[in-house]
Formats: structure tokens, C-alpha cells, sequence
């Protein structure tokens, strides 16, 4: 059976690393390069087309993870992650300030980040006890 659910984790973890940097890099690259700020990434429609496209993998990779090691805190801090970054792309500009979307989204990115790297992980060693320790073999 193909394990979906880390590959979900890295494509996840990929579309995050890609948000941050976006967010980040792309007014150094607008201020350096002015055409830059023409095409569709510089454009605020791309935050919600990245969280429209975070929200089903974090979603299947999670929801994937917690069947196997049941751990609720992976799932409520993916929630926490995912809750914050769709409410800096769709507040965005209209309600929040500039640097309250770009906090909230580094925020919410580095969230769905760690969870998905933590996912990952409880996957790889595949054995989680009741008391929420991991244990290897």
C-alpha cells in the first residue's frame, strides 16, 4: 500500500518553505527588480492560492498521521497553524496592517512546518505509547 501521508508531510512542508520565502524575499526582489512586482506571485491573490493549496495536503498528511500515532497536540497545533495563515491571506491587506499579514503568515508557515516535520517524524519511528513518548526499536 503507498504510504500517502509522508509525502503529503513533504509536499507540505515544501508549499510552507515557499510561502516564507515569498513572503519574505519578494519586497527585497520588487524593490531590486520593479517588473518583478508585474507577475502573479507578487500579486496578493498568490497568499490565497498558497493557503487554498496548503489547506487539502496539510489536511490528508495530518489526518494521516494521527490515524496512525493518535497524537491530538500534532492535529491542534496543524489546526493552529492552518487557522493563522488563512487568516493573514484573507484578511490580509483590507483589515490587518502590512506587518500584522506578514507576521501571521511567518507564524502560521513555521506552525504547519514544524507540525509537518513532527508528523513526519512520529511516522518514521512508527510507534507513539499512551504517554505520548516516543519509542524507537
Amino acid at each position: 500500500m503507498i504510504q500517502i501521508q509522508p509525502k503529503a508531510d513533504a509536499l507540505a512542508v515544501t508549499l510552507s518553505v515557499l510561502c516564507i520565502l515569498h513572503c519574505l524575499l519578494l519586497p527585497v526582489i520588487v524593490i531590486a527588480m520593479p517588473s518583478v512586482g508585474a507577475f502573479f506571485f507578487a500579486d496578493e491573490a498568490f497568499h490565497i492560492w498558497m493557503v487554498v493549496a496548503v489547506i487539502p495536503v496539510s489536511a490528508i498528511a495530518l489526518y494521516s498521521g494521527w490515524k496512525e500515532h493518535k497524537l491530538l497536540k500534532v492535529a491542534i497545533l496543524g489546526l493552529i497553524g492552518l487557522l493563522t495563515l488563512t487568516c493573514a491571506a484573507f484578511l490580509g491587506h483590507d483589515i490587518l496592517s502590512e506587518s500584522w499579514e506578514l507576521s501571521l503568515t511567518v507564524i502560521g508557515t513555521l506552525f504547519i512546518t514544524c507540525v509537518h516535520i513532527w508528523n513526519y517524524f512520529l511516522w518514521k519511528v512508527e510507534l507513539v505509547d499512551e504517554d505520548d513518548e516516543i519509542r524507537t526499536f
